[in-house]
């Protein structure tokens, strides 16, 4: 048997590297000359260093991560703290603050009003026993209280950045899967993690050396233009060039983006909604015991990173106003507030600046329900992408859990 995988994304890699394993003939087909997708790393001229697209932050509970860095013999590539800790800076109000969850599943921690998000009440904290409960079809506003510090300080800025989506109007079932996954865990599941060097390190590189020792057939550079069916199943793939034939016990994994799966799979119905992410690199060593990331409240940017040769942002949710504001006015935006997080004097640093304008679909319960399925209505195709039918928002642990699935269909499992 071959498995066609189309897309060289994290969830096609992790489906290539799942089927691989397992001894059977994979094909790996991916439009552009990289791998990674998203998540991918490049040399940058103007910085004169190696920078990521984007920040990704994994979890040390994401059992999906921890298996595919297993099994690219990878898992020393993301490093974080050893307890559970984050840290925030209210640009407003000028206080700082770290949270650092207890290990097991009982919350200790929001008993003590020392060590409780500043100007929070026991009671806030309910709002997390709410959003374990189910609530199809239903927005986080019409669910929680938005009226309290918690919210603004806390609630907010995490939904918003794991959403990438207004966390009021996103979905309250897909912000407790986030709970259910982390905070009712304990500290021990919720250690961030980043990726070290970078994420082709941690994440690329080392899938692509695992699926050549197994045999996989890897071919960069190769879209896929247009899917032949009969009788209810794939029977040729058309790429640029060349038409492969679909032998009858072969099986096809489409994990490409949604809006491109839908121009190949008459039928399918796809998030059709899809929120920015902007990011902003400075070329800057950060000061020595600087935290690895910082949380803002009242900033512009939302998230500070410090790595090892450089100082980057996150602003999840990006707005058109910032998406379309010119490149110098938005440097001197983004380090006013990294400036004020690392008490920095001088003059701006070198910066590059990435904006993906479809990050991520819009994490509301209108394009939840469009999410399909990874079965599809023909027999030997299959999808996978974070934009699926994972339970999960659009992350890296989405992303190789739909690869995993897909790649379980394929076998002729589950």
């Amino acid at each position: 048997m071959t498995v066609h995988v189309i897309g060289g994304g994290l969830a096609g890699l992790s489906a290539a590297i799942a089927v691989a394993a397992r001894g059977e003939r994979v094909i790996l087909s991916e439009a552009a000359r990289h791998a990674g997708g998203r998540c991918r790393s490049y040399h940058d001229g103007l910085l004169d260093m190696t920078i990521d697209n984007g920040n990704h932050l994994v979890l040390s509970g994401n059992r999906a991560v921890d298996r595919y860095l297993r099994d690219i013999d990878a898992h020393g590539q993301v490093t974080g703290p050893d307890r559970a800790e984050f840290h925030f800076l209210d640009l407003q109000l000028g206080n700082r603050w770290t949270l650092r969850p207890d290990d097991g599943r009982v919350p200790w921690w929001i008993l003590h009003a020392d060590r409780r998000v500043p100007g929070t009440r026991l009671s806030d904290y309910l709002a997390l026993l709410v959003l374990l409960q189910r609530h199809p079809g239903r927005r986080i506003d019409e669910v929680v209280r938005r009226d309290t510090v918690l919210w603004e300080k806390f609630l907010r800025p995490v939904l918003l950045s794991a959403l990438n989506t207004a966390p009021e109007s996103a979905s309250a079932d897909l912000a407790g899967a986030i709970v259910r996954e982390t905070f009712a865990r304990g500290g021990r599941y919720m250690r961030p993690l980043v990726s070290s060097p970078n994420l082709a390190a941690a994440f690329v590189d080392p899938a692509l050396e695992r699926l050549r020792r197994d045999g996989a057939d890897i071919r960069l550079g190769r879209a896929l233009r247009a899917v032949r069916f009969a009788d209810g199943r794939a029977a040729a793939l058309a790429f640029d060039g060349d038409e492969e034939t679909v032998q009858p016990g072969d099986r096809v994994i489409v994990a490409v983006p949604p809006w491109v799966a839908e121009k190949l799979l008459p039928g399918l119905i796809a998030p059709q909604a899809f929120n920015a992410i902007l990011n902003a690199h400075f070329q800057l060593v950060p000061p020595a015991g600087s935290p690895a990331m910082v949380g803002l409240i009242g900033g512009t940017a939302e998230w500070v990173f410090a790595f090892e040769d450089r100082l980057s942002v996150t602003v999840s949710a990006a707005s058109d106003h910032l998406m379309d504001m010119d490149t110098e006015s938005l440097i001197l935006l983004l380090w006013r507030d990294v400036a004020v997080v690392h008490d920095l004097r001088g003059p701006v640093p070198p910066c590059r600046i990435v904006k993906e304008k479809r990050a991520t679909f819009a994490a509301t319960p209108a394009e939840e329900a469009r999410r399909p399925a990874a079965k599809t209505a023909w027999a030997n195709l299959f999808l996978a992408g974070d934009w699926t039918d994972t339970g999960l928002p659009a992350t890296i642990e989405g992303a190789l859990r739909s690869g995993n699935r897909a790649a379980a269909l394929a076998l002729g499992g589950v």
